[in-house]
């Protein structure tokens, strides 16, 4: 099987010899096969261990087995535990879907904090024929068709190529120990039932069924490529981010042929489903301000876009700041601080990204927090309140990036609605002799 392996890696262009990979491993005899095969491989690769907190102290002895299999290969081990279930209430979402959500997010953020190439998963032939099932069964685009990619992005499945017969062979030849999921004995998990019933049904009329399924989709993976090269020119064409903030041109998607189809496509990355799609076009025509969340993302129909952002997953704690702190930093920004005595031909900076502020009139230590409703201040230029909701509404700014709005408070009171407009009652003027220069970084 290392044979096999290293031709299929080698084939599929998964791994060349400088490559990290950050291995997804549950403890289960898939998982810990690949282990072995990167180990005898000599790739250089390090083990992510996921408690779901679902299976009580078992999944507690399966973090105890994972990581001394990451001392057996003398690779680096980073283990998280979830609050699985909490968050799938929470969500509206499976315990399935929620997993999947919590794993992946943490693996992309393992990935690119300690600078990985890739992240494996230990799919293999049986996981695809059971996808694509299982895909079957919902309702499915043409994405469900080709069940589990061997290569999508950073995401590598290199066992995809094994049945699991071949992988349980391997671990018999080599006496490999793994962990045995109680819970895949249990029907009440959809994939189980597709495995536990369904498939040995099914192989009473095609015993060759891994096969045929793997032969079927490859040559979906061929149409569904040329299908791809369109939606990619699309979204070239209306898509655009800030970096942390999408904008979908809505008023394009309804001139299309098969609008609802596309737009699925082009909302994928965003978890939201077909049939959210099938009402998120039927909102074009009608008012702004209709949301739609996905397990991960919330979406504004505003006036003329799509407007797209990242649920907090983790609610936002306010920073104190202290005379003598000079960088603050967030999740979504940092914050520069500068006081310094203003010169006589000094301009004040008119960037949003700017805060120019009499440093005499601040009062420390000031407070970092989002805006709330009832909030006010008194924007640049005017000597009257306004309420800040008032305020972003004037600016059309979307109501999803109205929650991620925040504002910086001296003594109570509002200085700066960060990245937007500073408050008139702390600006600099013809006597200010001393300034406080915020930036921001996004």
């Amino acid at each position: 099987m290392l044979d096999e392996f290293l031709t299929f890696i080698n084939n599929k262009n998964l791994i060349n010899s400088s490559d990290k990979v950050l291995l997804a491993v549950s403890g289960g005899m898939d998982s810990v096969v690949m282990c072995d095969l990167f180990s005898k491989a000599k790739i250089d690769f390090a083990i992510a261990h996921c408690n779901f907190g679902l299976r009580g102290e078992e999944s507690n002895e399966d973090e105890t087995f994972v990581k001394k299999l990451s001392i057996k290969y003398k690779v680096p081990f980073f283990v998280t535990t979830f609050q699985t279930a909490e968050f799938a209430e929470n969500e509206k979402v499976s315990i399935q879907m929620a997993a999947r959500v919590l794993r992946y997010q943490w693996f992309e953020k393992l990935r690119t904090q300690h600078q990985f190439d890739y992240i494996a998963t230990a799919h293999h032939q049986n996981d695809v024929l059971e996808t694509v099932l299982l895909n079957l069964t919902k309702g499915t685009g043409i994405a469900g068709m080709h069940g589990i990619q061997i290569k999508n992005g950073v995401i590598i499945r290199p066992i995809w190529f094994a049945e699991k017969e071949q992988i349980f062979d391997y671990v018999v030849e080599n006496q490999i120990i793994w962990r045995e999921d109680s819970s895949n004995e249990s029907n009440k998990y959809q994939r189980n039932l597709i495995r536990n019933e369904v498939v040995p049904l099914l192989k009473q009329i095609n015993p060759n069924l891994e096969q045929t399924i793997q032969q079927t989709v490859e040559r979906i993976a061929a149409v569904e490529e040329i299908f791809y090269q369109e939606i990619e020119m699309l979204r070239k064409q209306i898509v655009w981010s800030d970096g942390k903030v999408f904008f979908v041109n809505y008023k394009a998607i309804q001139t299309l042929s098969q609008p609802i189809v596309k737009l699925t496509e082009l909302l994928k990355p965003f978890n939201f489903t077909y049939q959210q799609c099938q009402e998120i076009f039927a909102s074009f025509d009608k008012e702004p301000g209709r949301t739609f969340l996905s397990p991960t993302h919330e979406l504004v129909k505003d006036r003329t876009e799509l407007v797209i952002t990242l649920k907090n997953l983790t609610s936002f704690e306010s920073r104190v700041i202290e005379a003598n702190d000079t960088k603050v930093r967030t999740d979504s920004f940092q914050l520069d601080f500068e006081v310094f005595d203003r010169p006589e031909d000094y301009k004040v900076p008119t960037a949003k990204k700017y805060a120019c502020l009499d440093a005499d009139k601040v009062r420390f230590p000031l407070q970092l927090r989002k805006y709330k409703e009832g909030d006010w201040f008194c924007p640049l230029g005017m000597n009257k309140k306004k309420l800040i909701s008032d305020f972003l509404t004037d600016q059309k700014v979307p109501l999803n990036l109205k929650k991620e709005t925040y504002l910086l408070t001296s003594n109570g009171s509002t200085m700066w609605v960060v990245n937007q407009r500073v408050d008139d009652r702390f600006k600099v003027t013809d006597k200010t002799t001393r300034i406080l220069l915020i930036e921001c970084f996004s």
